[in-house]
């Protein structure tokens, strides 16, 4: 039998009339059900609804994967998503379970910046819906991202991971939302890809 654990973090953040939370919540259940399928236990937070910083530090602890379902907001996730990772990582790194430094020592000051994280039999994923087109990324010619990879643009996010020692899957994204992209098509590829990027 299976006892994995995978955490499902969903941040959208509700703007009535506007943003209501619809495809990001297609995305969360669509991950449910197929790691469900595979014989997980399923751990999961809604930001917007609120939760408690201990619950949310153990739920890490106890994870194999963890995934972050977000919109990109002005670039970046929810403002709650900020404040949950503030919250949560501090948490996590008062009591030592998330790291125990920045990897760097009294002793040794020259050992590279973030290799201090002792959560590294871990996997953690970021799911956006983007209004950006996929065509704005890995083009040099593009005018906002200029070549940049949503790898790139995704590093303050996964950043934190990485710092805690978690290994970074490649991302999922949907992209161009609200101007011609094909959501229904991309929602159903999504088990490929978490099949494919978690190996399962």
């Amino acid at each position: 039998m299976n006892n994995k654990k995978v955490l499902l973090i969903n941040t959208h953040l509700t703007y009535p009339n506007w943003s209501e939370g619809q495809l990001n919540a297609a995305f969360q259940q669509k991950a449910k059900s197929f790691f469900l399928s595979k014989g997980f236990e399923v751990l999961e937070t809604k930001v917007e609804e609120g939760y408690n910083v201990e619950e949310e530090v153990e739920k890490h602890l106890e994870a194999d994967f963890i995934i972050l379902q977000t919109p990109i907001n002005w670039f970046g996730a929810p403002w709650i998503y900020k404040k949950y990772v503030d919250e949560v990582f501090n948490g996590g790194f008062h009591n030592e379970t998330f790291l125990k430094s920045d990897g760097r020592t009294r002793e040794n000051p020259d050992a590279q910046y973030g290799t201090g994280g002792k959560m590294t039999a871990k996997k953690f994923m970021v799911s956006c819906t983007w209004n950006a087109p996929k065509e704005s990324f890995d083009d040099p010619g593009q005018y906002l991202y200029r070549g940049r990879s949503t790898e790139d643009a995704l590093i303050h996010i996964t950043s934190n991971y990485r710092f805690c020692g978690v290994e970074i899957v490649p991302d999922h994204n949907c992209f161009n939302i609200y101007k011609g992209g094909n959501n229904e098509a991309v929602l159903e590829e999504y088990p490929a890809h978490l099949e494919k990027v978690f190996k399962i």
